[in-house]
């Protein structure tokens, strides 16, 4: 029996919007930095202190199912000064402060906040965050996290940690599905699932058909040190238990084992999920895939051989267009290097599955 680490997904934290318009955008640079890059403006003792490791347990996490140590984004913290203002164009930014802290680094941040917003701070206990976008470049999230003390704003951290942390993925996995959706040098692979699957997918630059079978197919993007792969298969949804962790992985197996192996020309070299490293276990967690239930899974995989190996992630979950059960899975193969973007990636090629009503329509 395989040691899953199963995690169910709490009802979606209500964050408090407000986003530029469309207008005002077109006057804004665009967003700057590195996909993971978080910048942390709180006052220094605080940051060492109680509060400064409430919020390093969200955004530096360690990222399940890699094969080295990575979290879960590049947390880069500052100092509130007048004097950052480069540092706000940042792609992700949080700023954190509590009224109990009365140093020259918590004012700068108060200094801009209105009465009646400090006023609901000290007032209403349950108000600890609000989320604004494009507030100082295009293509930026800016969160705001406050509480009247200390001791109320880590409260809020421990409880809703998972679920900040889970917008700031999501916020980069949509840019880089914004991206993957303009690649016009894959359109092709979007076309034949259109035809052949009745499904749309897209995919970055790069990816070539590996594969394809009647309820199977395969895209590979071969590099010299990046190996990127993303497969689907399919089968008639019959019963809940399909979507079992355990139910998922044999079909898992039985799947590889048929069509994916490391040499071709040796089908004795497949490909399996990796299952005895204690501290690498598969995590498994039911998420919201494009509005529809899933199971989705992170791991390790490796070949039966045991001469190759890396990370997957994956999601199971039945399409109600066609009453089929769906499997989608990225995995890569980068020996030696960090994957955690590269997975990030094959997160964001997959939740750009959609049915579409016909093999003709348009997506």
């Amino acid at each position: 029996m395989i040691r899953f680490i199963l995690l169910f997904t709490l009802l979606p934290l209500l964050f408090s919007c407000s986003s530029s318009s469309e207008g005002d955008n077109r006057s804004l640079p665009n967003a700057t930095g590195k996909s993971g890059d978080v910048i942390i403006l709180m006052d220094s003792l605080q940051w060492k202190g109680e509060l400064g490791e409430a919020v390093r347990n969200i955004f530096s996490q360690e990222v399940p199912g890699l094969p080295r140590e990575e979290t879960t984004f590049n947390v880069i913290w500052v100092h509130p000064s007048k004097k950052i203002k480069l540092l706000t164009q940042i792609r992700n930014l949080v700023y954190v402060f509590t009224l109990d802290q009365a140093s020259a680094g918590t004012r700068v941040i108060t200094d801009n906040l209105s009465p009646e917003t400090l006023n609901n701070i000290q007032t209403d206990t349950s108000f600890f965050l609000v989320n604004k976008k494009n507030e100082y470049t295009k293509g930026q999230e800016v969160m705001y996290l406050f509480g009247k003390t200390t001791a109320q704003l880590v409260h809020h951290l421990k409880r809703d940690g998972q679920r900040i942390q889970d917008f700031f993925n999501n916020a980069e996995k949509e840019r880089l599905m914004a991206s993957i959706v303009k690649t016009s040098s894959t359109k092709n692979h979007t076309e034949l699932l259109r035809k052949d699957f009745g499904l749309t997918l897209h995919f970055p630059a790069g990816y070539k058909l590996a594969q394809q079978e009647k309820n199977f197919v395969w895209f590979r993007s071969p590099e010299a040190e990046i190996d990127r792969n993303f497969f689907l298969a399919r089968q008639p949804y019959t019963s809940e238990y399909q979507l079992l962790p355990d139910s998922i992985l044999a079909w898992r197996e039985g799947i590889c084992s048929t069509y994916i192996f490391e040499d071709p020309e040796n089908p004795q070299s497949y490909i399996t999920t990796e299952r005895d490293i204690p501290f690498k276990p598969i995590k498994a967690r039911q998420v919201n895939f494009n509005g529809a239930f899933a199971m989705q899974l992170k791991g390790l995989w490796r070949t039966n051989n045991k001469t190759m190996g890396g990370a997957f992630v994956s999601y199971a979950f039945v399409n109600t267009a066609d009453n089929y059960l769906y499997y989608l899975e990225g995995f890569v193969y980068a020996p030696g290097k960090p994957q955690r973007e590269l997975i990030r990636e094959m997160e964001a090629v997959a939740q750009t599955f959609a049915p579409v009503t016909s093999p003709t329509s348009t997506h």
